[in-house]
């Protein structure tokens, strides 16, 4: 027989299995779609009753340019709405401030007061929709502001739904988004959790991202395990806040990449699922099913699309969103096939969008729930996964918590290895990327037109903010920022006057200018 191989993302594959691989357990370790421990899917019909949430992430240029392009999404067939925000917004700066120089509008769209967020959501029923803001540092502002447009639309706040990303651990370990130090951002990630617990109940407060891990290089081990331990510190945290269990928990989120290792991918979500229910039943004491439920969004693996031949992504995106599919995700986002060169073209977001429908549509993957259950291969990767994910989070807690953990460099030392190995063995073509280290094309790509943020948005943008300055009543907003600031050095909820200071006209950067004032803002210890 032919010995195991080392399958993409560094988990072994045999080339057989059968039932000596699977464990005597095996059916109490399935268990029932929709009941503990949730292997085979959060719901008992899954997509036999409705299929998952048809996410498409956009944003670039200026609030009108993106409102155009999400409502002919809207009129396409997205089902929610996926907002993706510009460098200067993520890190809390003004587009007039020197660090956004050159930034402004170009990987996402600008958002500097409530009056971007208006134009950004111009006619478009925030009742109606479900809308994800993929936003972290600053994640507590660009909710507030969503709120305050959706109640100037006469929408109840109860009845908003959608998700903020608002997870500041990964910042730290695989992105560098941040403003704050650890310590005050969990504690504004503690306090979203309390706000939406009493005013917006739908809304999940938080998205906790493997994604960004695994663009970095993690494996999908590394990628489970070091995500669902900043879940557990964020658990931690909220409980040290005073906030029950199953007061917060079943709004809790995750967001994981889909990879084109379609037998792994499928094996980590399920596996994801198991290992999250039990730790919320047995670490925690939660009672409320929900609370034990892992509830995620996938997003298909930008880091793996290639600038060469870009067409061969439309198969890698669609093999990515199966394995997505097939492993029983809530919502879905399927890349561009021409994000490896520019942003999404209109014409290129549709198309991807169009793969989701196919999936749904014209295949036959909405008629039963988790088609892998007991497949030999998917079970045995399935319980390795689990064990190597949970023996990576005890290495994590060995450093006393998640935070220390990050502090002490161990997660993105683990995620650089990993992915120092995976390019070894690109660059030695052991792991072939079509197009790049083999069937490389013979004469050139088709020529290709990406689409260009034009330069003067920019000074627009900042044309616009100065005019919304010069046209407040600067009284009320210096009041507002002096009440933050004073909610800042105190252990009130920051969020009730961070929302009074955006509506009386305060710009991102100046709220969380103000935070950083009593806060600090975070300067990683190798950079020093």
């Amino acid at each position: 027989m032919q010995p195991p191989t080392q399958g993409r993302g560094g988990v072994e594959i045999r080339p057989v299995y059968g039932p000596e691989d699977l464990d005597a357990d095996l059916p109490e370790r399935l268990g029932e779609p929709g009941s503990f421990p949730y292997t085979r899917g959060i719901h008992p019909t899954m997509y036999t009753s409705r299929p998952w949430t048809m996410r498409q992430y956009a944003g670039f240029a200026t609030a009108a340019e993106s409102n155009r392009r999400y409502r002919d999404l809207l009129a396409h067939g997205t089902t929610g709405l996926s907002v993706a925000f510009d460098l200067p917004t993520q890190m809390g700066y003004d587009s007039d401030a020197p660090e956004a120089a050159g930034e402004v509008g170009k990987v996402g769209v600008a958002i500097d007061s409530l009056d971007d967020m208006r134009a950004l959501f111009d006619g478009i029923p925030l009742g109606e929709v479900s809308t994800s803001m993929t936003i972290n540092a600053p994640a507590a502002v660009l909710l507030l502001l969503y709120q305050l447009v959706a109640e100037e639309q006469g929408v109840d706040p109860a009845e908003l739904r959608g998700t903020v990303q608002n997870d500041i651990l990964k910042e730290y370990i695989a992105r560098g988004t941040y403003i704050f130090p650890p310590a005050p951002s969990l504690r504004l990630v503690s306090d979203t959790f309390a706000y939406c617990a009493a005013e917006l109940p739908r809304w999940n407060t938080i998205s906790i991202s493997g994604y960004h891990m695994a663009e970095a290089g993690a494996t999908p081990a590394q990628e489970l395990a070091f995500t669902l331990a900043d879940g557990i510190e964020y658990v931690n945290c909220a409980l040290a806040a005073g906030l029950d269990v199953d007061a917060f928990a079943p709004r809790l989120s995750f967001f994981f990449v889909a990879r084109s290792a379609i037998l792994t991918e499928v094996a980590k979500f399920r596996a994801a699922r198991r290992l999250w229910a039990r730790i919320m039943r047995e670490r925690f004491g939660a009672s409320d099913p929900r609370s034990l439920k892992l509830r995620f969004h996938t997003q298909t693996a930008g880091v793996e699309l290639t600038a060469q031949q870009p067409e061969v992504n439309l198969a890698r995106v669609t093999v990515q969103a199966l394995a997505a599919v097939m492993g029983g995700t809530q919502s879905l986002h399927t890349n561009a096939y021409d994000e490896a060169i520019a942003l999404p073209t209109d014409a290129s977001a549709r198309l991807a969008l169009r793969t989701q429908q196919v999936i749904a549509a014209e295949t036959d993957l909405c008629e039963t729930v988790d088609p892998f259950a007991g497949s030999y291969a998917v079970e045995a990767l399935t319980d390795r996964i689990e064990a190597e994910a949970e023996s990576l989070i005890d290495a994590v807690f060995a450093h006393g918590s998640a935070t220390e953990a990050i502090e002490a460099g161990f997660q993105k030392g683990e995620i650089e290895r990993s992915a120092y190995e995976t390019a070894k063995r690109i660059d030695s073509g052991e792991q072939i990327v079509v197009g790049v280290n083999a069937y490389t094309a013979n004469g050139g790509d088709a020529p290709y037109k990406p689409l260009k943020v034009d330069p003067a948005i920019e000074a627009a943008q900042v044309e616009r903010l100065r005019a919304r300055r010069a046209a407040r009543d600067a009284a009320a907003v210096e009041a507002a920022l002096a009440a933050l600031r004073d909610a800042a050095r105190g252990a009130d909820n920051v969020l009730h006057p961070l929302k009074a200071a955006l509506a009386a006209g305060a710009t991102v950067g100046e709220v969380c200018g103000t935070l950083a004032e009593e806060w600090g803002r975070y300067v990683p210890a190798d950079s020093l």
